[in-house]
């Protein structure tokens, strides 16, 4: 009897499985979707985007990285691209959206290829050749700078077109600021400066503060609101006793009840004479503190704070070289800081401890102010992009001219490269070209202006002077170093490197397995509009609607 041949399943029967073009073309549109999502946010005339999470709570703003991190992607190769969104805000803080639209393109440039007859390993090839040329390119270009005038026009180009335009030049200066006051020869700790926004006021009421904040109050209001000549005791050593509540004590006579609580007592008074004899009259401790020892501290007259976040206690020891202890043994008087004035504030509804007068503060504190908590929250995050970048600045001493500027020079030179090698990697690295254009293209798009013709005209103007520019507010293409439109190297360079490698990882992929509702299924052989994007379909994400948990309109 002849043998049927029996086909062999080794996949479950819900598993989805995608394999050759269908994979590749899926992977590519995912990631084209999640980079239109946040490409009309670029520039200064970029639009802003509402999220609605499942509790309600809305956020409004055209920071990309926020956007991709507040959606909840559910395809993973979409979640590559948030991932390289996220790895630019930790390394650079500014240029999340140019990382992912690049990446976006640059897959869009590949599939055009692919459908046309060449290979992926062939247009892998080209994009390497392309990308290590880009990166020769862009350091030939770049400047040395980082002069005071420069790092507050680097600070005011991260800042513009997030909600805080028409007080963007006292938000840079306070910036700048605060930058070299932590600065530490060419290294500057972030984790240093607290940006602390505050909801109720205008926002040119944001200030610099002469020392450090923190967002607490004293322990009791029967202790001093403000010291002079503060003595700065910091702890990380509870001043309570552990709980005993689960514990088991046999007493067989009430006066040994009485002896126990006593014993309790002395120690917790024996840890507040430690204190007091100390010579500190303000304490900072990151644990407990028992209402016994406040109240041996509150009549010795030491203002205490309780719970102190490490954050603010690294930026108090900074400030006012005050030493960590973690026994109370150790405390003496050479381990502790000094502050000419410490008091606290009640700012609008928020009760803050201000630390004043420091010798030498290592540390720094700015103020935001907002009418609403949307407001002061966008300027946050405005002020944190701009944090990352004048940093970024003061420790590379390298910047590039703004408004696309980089993107149609780097791109005007690779197309001469290309030219000087054979082989379809020609084509890949035009292809790259291509795929870097459309930062100055997303530019124009969002600010309504004619594409196609300014495109041709800052590609001719680039033929004489490699700074000229986009200003989307003339719409016309002007010099862009006089314009004072800069931004750090690193930012284009983290863009393009990052761009690529998620670009490489994803055209690597021939097949995609997928357990049963592990993965939300996008059309691969769905159209493109005529702008060139691809739609974005309800349920991407894994949200109805796709954004936010709000039914599709």
């Amino acid at each position: 009897m002849a043998q049927v041949n029996q086909p062999m399943f080794i996949l479950r029967d819900d598993t989805d499985r995608f394999q050759g073009k269908q994979a590749l073309r899926m992977n590519i549109l995912a990631s084209q979707i999640l980079a239109s999502i946040v490409r009309t946010t670029l520039g200064p005339k970029g639009m802003d985007k509402m999220l609605v999470d499942k509790m309600g709570d809305v956020v409004v703003t055209n920071d990309g990285v926020t956007i991709l991190g507040e959606m909840d992607i559910a395809h993973p190769a979409a979640k590559m691209l948030v991932e390289i969104a996220k790895k630019q805000e930790d390394v650079v803080g500014d240029g999340t959206t140019t990382a992912v639209i690049i990446a976006g393109e640059l897959l869009k440039k590949a599939q055009e290829l692919f459908e046309d007859g060449t290979p992926i390993p062939t247009i892998l090839i080209g994009y390497r050749l392309a990308v290590n040329k880009a990166l020769e390119i862009l350091f030939n270009i770049s400047l040395d700078a980082k002069d005071e005038e420069t790092l507050i026009n680097i600070a005011k180009t991260a800042m513009t077109g997030k909600g805080s335009d028409y007080a963007k030049e006292e938000l840079a200066e306070l910036l700048v600021k605060a930058v070299m006051k932590v600065e530490d020869g060419e290294k500057v700790d972030k984790k240093l400066i607290k940006i602390h926004r505050i909801n109720g006021g205008s926002v040119e009421e944001s200030e610099l503060v002469d020392g450090i904040f923190i967002d607490k109050g004293r322990v009791r209001d029967t202790m001093p609101a403000e010291v002079r000549d503060a003595k700065i005791a910091l702890m990380k050593y509870p001043l309570e006793l552990k709980d005993i509540n689960n514990a088991k004590v046999d007493f067989t006579d009430p006066l040994q009840m009485q002896a126990f609580l006593d014993n309790e007592q002395e120690m917790l008074k024996d840890v507040a004479d430690k204190i007091i004899s100390s010579g500190a009259n303000v304490l900072f401790c990151q644990k407990g503190i028992d209402d016994v020892v406040q109240h041996y501290l509150s009549k010795a007259g030491i203002m205490a704070f309780k719970r102190v976040k490490k954050s603010d206690v690294n930026r108090i020891m900074k400030a006012t070289g005050a030493k960590l202890i973690t026994n109370i043994e150790d405390l003496n008087p050479d381990v502790l800081g000094k502050a000419g004035y410490i008091h606290q504030e009640k700012v609008f509804d928020q009760l803050l401890t201000f630390i004043e007068e420091c010798e030498d503060p290592k540390a720094s504190s700015i103020l935001i102010r907002g009418s609403t908590r949307h407001i002061s929250s966008e300027i946050e995050r405005a002020m944190e992009d701009a944090l990352g970048v004048v940093s970024a600045t003061v420790e590379d001493g390298k910047i590039v001219i703004g408004g696309g500027a980089p993107e149609i020079e780097i791109a005007r030179q690779l197309r001469t490269y290309a030219n000087t090698l054979g082989g379809r990697e020609q084509l890949a690295i035009n292809a790259f070209a291509e795929a870097l254009e459309i930062v100055p293209r997303t530019l124009a798009e969002n600010a309504g202006l004619n594409t196609i013709d300014l495109l041709v005209e800052l590609r001719a103007s680039h033929e004489n002077n490699p700074n000229m520019g986009l200003n989307v507010f003339e719409g016309k293409i002007v010099d862009m170093k006089e314009a004072g439109v800069v931004e750090p190297q690193r930012v284009k360079k983290q863009a393009i490197q990052s761009a690529h490698e998620a670009c490489e990882m994803i055209l690597r992929i021939d097949d995609l397995v997928a357990a049963a509702d592990g993965l939300k299924q996008v059309d691969p052989d769905e159209n493109l509009d005529n702008s060139g994007m691809p739609p974005m379909p309800g349920g991407m994400g894994g949200m109805p609607g796709g954004m936010g948990g709000m039914p599709p309109m």
